[in-house]
């Protein structure tokens, strides 16, 4: 009898331990890396008011568990982001948010090889399992609606491939509206990465609980 209640308290106590270990991964920050150019690395703008600071303590003030990271590199390609994909995207990570794409259009790389090297990113974090936030892009109107309609297609297209989440036009609201971008006409200023920041929120919850999930 004793022997038997000894390891019936020994299981009781393994199921407990298991059901903490259980419940603190639930509580963990959510790890997700914001993978992108220098709008994700914030050009032009104090640390603190950057994307991903700003999209960091938007989620913070929600009481959403997340730790976000920035590998933003000012001038990326989506073939500068694939080269570099797999040590920007350290072990560990649950999300990425992938905004690349703006320089190959400013550019004028053929869309054909910015769609090869964003599947190719895609891809390997596929196979990597990690979710993904894919960020689209619009061309501007002076490369003509040729390029335009090659460009843009590029993001539902790739979404759907591989079934992530996609967010239209990472630059929606500056886009529209002069005073929410730099001097240079192209970076969004820090009322700018507000905007973006509350447009993109929905979007970067669903990806955190799709993780969760």
């Amino acid at each position: 009898m004793l022997r038997a209640a000894a390891a019936a308290a020994y299981c009781g106590a393994l199921l407990a331990a298991g059901a903490a270990i259980s419940s603190a991964r639930g509580d963990a920050p959510v790890k997700i890396v914001a993978f992108g150019d220098s709008l994700t690395a914030g050009l032009g703008l104090p640390s603190n008011d950057g994307f991903v600071a700003r999209l960091q303590a938007a989620l913070s003030a929600k009481g959403i568990a997340a730790q976000l990271e920035n590998a933003g590199v000012s001038g990326d390609t989506a073939s500068s982001g694939l080269a570099r994909i797999d040590w920007s995207v350290p072990q560990g990570t649950d999300g990425v948010i992938l905004e690349l794409g703006a320089n190959d259009m400013l550019r004028g790389i053929d869309p054909k090889v910015t769609y090869a090297a964003l599947d190719r990113i895609l891809q390997r974090l596929s196979q990597r399992h990690i979710a993904v936030l894919l960020c689209g892009m619009r061309a501007m109107p002076n490369l003509g609606p040729e390029y335009a309609s090659a460009f843009e297609r590029i993001y539902p297209e790739l979404a759907a491939k591989y079934g992530v989440l996609l967010y239209p036009f990472f630059l929606a609201g500056p886009a529209a509206d002069l005073t929410l971008r730099q001097a240079d006409g192209l970076h969004p200023n820090a009322a700018g990465v507000n905007a973006i920041v509350a447009d993109i929120f929905p979007k970067v919850r669903e990806l955190i609980t799709q993780i969760r999930s």
